[in-house]
């Protein structure tokens, strides 16, 4: 059960406690599971209603307690990188070639089957804010109960929660640019996308960082956030990722397509405390610029 008080300021005097809690990113769902709990829901101890009115200064307090046992996420001991955690959140730096979530065929190797062997939990529910394909490394964001995952998921989907990407690309890239193209599933397939007029809404913006050997370094980040969006609108400007299976399967120097997700800030979902993490490029990545510090990389995300 994760217990959180909030105190009223003054510009929030008189407003509904749904409302409130609305404000604060708790999802509906949320509210609706407090409202079923005797002590779900408390204004300065006292039991209150969504409905009623709130004052400056009040207390009020919630407690979700976990409810979405779904499925069992086998505990496997597979060495993770874990860079923060606290009880709302964890952030992992993820290695190429680990899936995030199991799946029908595969219930096992995963970040979540780590996560659940590390947390020793009896019930393990598994909340990636976001997504990372399997063969891209970096930066993942995981909730820790119902309500972070909420207020995460909020923050995901009003682009309050900003995510940054080093590649390395085929050829040499233009100085900068924004690729402004629809993207939507390829036809007769479940997996590969294409740019098409038909898509959905995709925009990437891109930076060269260096260019050596037929290679460039960028700095991508997203306006939306498409499946393989990277990959698909780097190959639509023929610039595609040096060993990408679907995309440009070239595995003479890289054995997967080479995105990394170097970059996040986000708000800490209950303390409102502003977050940033960095993941350096991993050497199979590192090895087509040694001469860019991690340092450098760093100073360039964030801004």
């Amino acid at each position: 059960m994760r217990c959180v008080t909030y105190k009223v300021e003054k510009d929030e005097n008189d407003i509904t406690v749904e409302k409130f809690l609305r404000k604060k990113g708790v999802s509906r769902r949320i509210i609706i599971d407090l409202k079923k709990e005797p002590d779900g829901i408390t204004n300065n101890n006292k039991h209150i209603r969504t409905i009623d009115k709130l004052k400056t200064g009040d207390n009020l307090t919630i407690k979700v307690r976990e409810c979405d046992f779904v499925e069992h996420i086998i505990p496997q001991d597979i060495e993770i990188d874990i860079i923060y955690q606290d009880e709302d959140m964890t952030v992992i730096s993820k290695k190429a070639g680990i899936a995030v979530h199991p799946s029908p065929r595969n219930r096992e190797n995963t970040v979540a089957n780590a996560l659940a062997f590390r947390t020793q939990k009896k019930e393990f529910v598994f909340r990636a804010i976001g997504r990372l394909d399997k063969n891209t490394s970096g930066l993942l964001v995981v909730a820790e109960n119902p309500l972070s995952a909420a207020i995460l998921s909020d923050m995901l989907s009003k682009k309050l929660m900003h995510r940054e990407y080093i590649a390395v690309c085929t050829g040499d890239l233009p100085e900068s640019g924004i690729i402004n193209a629809p993207i939507r599933r390829e036809a007769e397939s479940i997996v590969t996308r294409v740019v098409a007029d038909d898509g959905e809404r995709a925009v990437t913006h891109f930076k060269k960082i260096a260019y050596k050997d037929g290679f460039s370094l960028a700095h991508i980040w997203l306006e939306t956030g498409r499946t393989h969006q990277i990959r698909v609108h780097m190959k639509h400007i023929g610039h595609p990722l040096p060993g990408d299976f679907l995309y440009n399967s070239d595995y003479s120097i890289i054995s997967r397509h080479a995105l990394h997700a170097a970059f996040v800030n986000v708000t800490q979902p209950i303390t409102g405390e502003k977050l940033e993490f960095f993941a350096p490029l991993p050497a199979d990545m590192q090895r087509f610029f040694p001469e860019i510090t991690s340092e450098q990389l760093k100073s360039l995300c964030g801004k």
